[in-house]
Formats: structure tokens, sequence, C-alpha cells
């Protein structure tokens, strides 16, 4: 059985923009600008305050060039193994016999 692994990624944005002198997004917006990216004042606020799921290569190579770091900088990421789920004893493909393991039930007599 091989090893799943799960991914992460951390967007750094806002952290390198303040060790740059960037507090707001509305400073962001005319330097992308200056680099051929036209994004709205919403669209440049989501990108500093939220984590994209999906990122153009033009922007993340504006952001390089303005903040003057790589992208390794601006995405943290992380990998680590998955820890298997035992399975059940009898357990195949995960389905579990709920009768070999549920005791039997008991029948009562009444007292002689």
């Amino acid at each position: 059985m091989t090893a799943k692994r799960q991914v992460a990624y951390q967007w750094r944005l806002r952290e390198v923009m303040a060790t740059n002198g960037l507090f707001n997004a509305s400073d962001l917006a005319p330097l992308l600008a200056d680099r051929g990216i036209q994004l709205s004042a919403v669209q440049v606020w989501r990108l500093v305050t939220q984590t994209p799921e999906r990122l153009s290569l033009p922007v993340l190579a504006a952001l390089c060039d303005i903040l003057d770091v790589t992208p390794a900088q601006l995405i943290a990421t992380r990998a680590e193994d998955i820890v298997p789920v035992r399975k059940a004893a009898g357990a195949a493909d995960g389905v579990v016999d709920l009768a070999a393991v549920r005791p039997k039930r008991a029948i009562l007599r009444p007292e002689r």
C-alpha cells in the first residue's frame, strides 16, 4: 500500500507586503497597474486578505517583482503523509459484517 500525502499552502502576501512597508491593499493596485496587471479594488483586496485557490502566473510574477521576493516566499507549502485508518477485523474493502461483530441477543426465560 502506498502512502498518500496531503499538501497545504499558506498565502503570505500580507506579511511580505508589511515587511516592504505596504500596509493597505490600495497601495498595491497602482504598482500592479504599472506592470500591466489591471485588477479592480475588490480583486486586489481579496488577493491581499484571502488565500487564493487560483492565481495567474502574470499576477504572481508582478507581485514577486513589486516585493522583490520569490514565489516560495509568497507561498509557504507543506506536505504530510496521511496516516492510514485501520480497518476492523474481517473488513473487506472497508465493509464490516455487523452480524459477526454484534453480540447475540439474550433470551430471557421465566423462573421456575
